[in-house]
Order: C-alpha cells, then sequence, then structure tokens
C-alpha cells in the first residue's frame, strides 16, 4: 500500500555508554504521531515477479515477511564509535544502515515485495522535514513521507560510544521503513485518524513493539560482527524492562516488560515470524 500518512518515529538523544549498558543512561526509543488525514503517497512500481504489499488489517496480521524465515546472517563492516568523533559516529551508523539494506532486501526478494532502501540524512541541528518539526528531545526519527532516517549528530550523542545500543537504535528506525513498505504502517496509521484515544495508544504499542522485535532480529544475525554479547544484550533487555515505560508516561510503546518480551523474542528467533504484533494478546502488547 502507498505511503499512507506521516508517522514520525522519534528518538531520545540518549544512549548507553560503555559495555554494558548502566541504569543511568535510557537505552534507544521511539515515538511515534498520527498521520493527518490527508497525505502524499509514493509508490514503486512492482516487478512482474513482485506483489502489491498487502493492504488493511490483512498488512499487519498475515505479512508475507512473517513467512520468509530468519534473517540472513550479515558481516558489518562499521567500525568502532570513538568518543566525540562525528566521522566514527557516521562511519558506524551508515555501516549499519548498509547491513540492514542487505538483510532485508533478502527478505522481501523471498516475500516477492518490493524493496526500496531508505534515505539517511545526518544533521547537526534540528531541521524539519515533510513529517514536520524535529521532536522534542528526539535524537533522531523516521519519515514516512520522504522515506528518510534523521539521525541527529550532537554532541551528547558523540559523548556515548556503545556502538551495540546505536547499532539497536538505527536497526529500530530502519524498522519503521520496513513496516511502511510492508504497508503495516499505512495500516496502523489509517486506523489510528478516527479512532478514540485509547484505541490510538494500542495501535501505536503494537507498532512500536513490532519494530523492537523487528530489529532485535536483525541484531541477533548481525551481532558477532557489532560486538554485541550475550552480556551486553541481557544488559539492555533487563534496563529496558525496568524504564521502558517510564519514558513514555502515556504509554504509547508499552509497559516495559513488554518491550523486552518482544525484542527477546526477536533476538531469539532471529526471525520476522516472531515479531506479528497484529496478532498478539492485548496483555502482551499493554
Amino acid at each position: 500500500m502507498a505511503g499512507a500518512g506521516i508517522v514520525i518515529i522519534a528518538t531520545p538523544s540518549s544512549t548507553p555508554s560503555g559495555a554494558p549498558p548502566s541504569a543511568e543512561a535510557a537505552p534507544p526509543a521511539s515515538r511515534a504521531v498520527p498521520p493527518p488525514a490527508k497525505a502524499p503517497s509514493a509508490a514503486k512500481v512492482p516487478l512482474a515477479k513482485e506483489r502489491a504489499a498487502p493492504s488493511g488489517r490483512a498488512a499487519a496480521t498475515a505479512s508475507p515477511l512473517y513467512r520468509v524465515g530468519a534473517m540472513p546472517k550479515v558481516r558489518c563492516r562499521a567500525g568502532q564509535i570513538q568518543p566525540g568523533s562525528a566521522a566514527s559516529y557516521r562511519f558506524f551508523m551508515t555501516g549499519v544502515n548498509r547491513c540492514l539494506n542487505l538483510a532485508w532486501k533478502a527478505q522481501f526478494k523471498k516475500a516477492r515485495l518490493p524493496f526500496s532502501p531508505p534515505k539517511l540524512r545526518f544533521v547537526t541541528s534540528q531541521v524539519s522535514s515533510p513529517c514536520g518539526r524535529w521532536p522534542t528531545g528526539a535524537g533522531g526519527y523516521y519519515c514516512s513521507v520522504n522515506r528518510t532516517i534523521y539521525i541527529g549528530v550532537t554532541r551528547k550523542i558523540l559523548k556515548d560510544a556503545y556502538g551495540p545500543n546505536h547499532a539497536q537504535f538505527m536497526a529500530h528506525e530502519y524498522a519503521h521503513h520496513v513496516q511502511q513498505l510492508a504497508g503495516i504502517l499505512p495500516y496502523y496509521g489509517q486506523s489510528s485518524w478516527h479512532a478514540k484515544p485509547s484505541a490510538r495508544l494500542a495501535l501505536s504499542r503494537r507498532l512500536e513493539l513490532q519494530a523492537d522485535c523487528l530489529a532485535s532480529a536483525f541484531l541477533r544475525e548481525a551481532a558477532g560482527s557489532l560486538s554485541v554479547t550475550r552480556q551486553h544484550w541481557d544488559a539492555m533487555v533487563q534496563w529496558i524492562s525496568a524504564n521502558g515505560d517510564k519514558t513514555w508516561p502515556r504509554n504509547d510503546h508499552g509497559k516495559g516488560r513488554n518491550q523486552a518480551y518482544w525484542m527477546e523474542r526477536g533476538f531469539a528467533s532471529g526471525s520476522p515470524a516472531s515479531c506479528n504484533t497484529g496478532l498478539a494478546s492485548a496483555r502482551s502488547v499493554s
């Protein structure tokens, strides 16, 4: 389904540094803003052997991506982030994005769905986009209108050289692009237009928790080359479980324990099949 609206995915600029993450530094998170009633659309014409992405509820509950199996193993040559170095940060994040392109292109090919990579833009100030103003306090966001991931390069960000957490941040933002291409994000965006506040929050939670899961599935298969050890992963998940919902008092991202649950599902299986929040019980996406 073509771009059915504007969804802004924003991430606070604070990320853990050191290994493993500490309770004083918050892991990546994101925020979604419901789309307006009208928005421009942009669609890639499917190739002969491709099929259009599902539309409506089926996009979220029966996506072909759920049947493609585990994410392919990728070797990410992203280097190491050096504290205070904008060049090393850009190099690392660009490298992770390149690996995400390779991994998800393969999955979309197996699903016979059209694929195009997102644009990646690094900025040193809070620029506006077709999705509106830069979200307050955000370190980056995904804009579905121009299909661009915006990454802030700030002094605060550059103090943190903890690569695995920045990789999770990038993979989460990229997961929203995956949702856009697969018709999942447009479905949730359209469904939220006339929904009551409580229903809108529930839709947001299903979207964000799935992005957590998809990001984690990728990270499992890229863990070796991105220096994500079991110790690092467990520390991140434990922090999320205890603190994840404190960042979002409106509960549009799910309780901390549910954020941790979906991250663990994705990391344990490495497969999008584990990330079908569209059919999940209300309790697991509360």
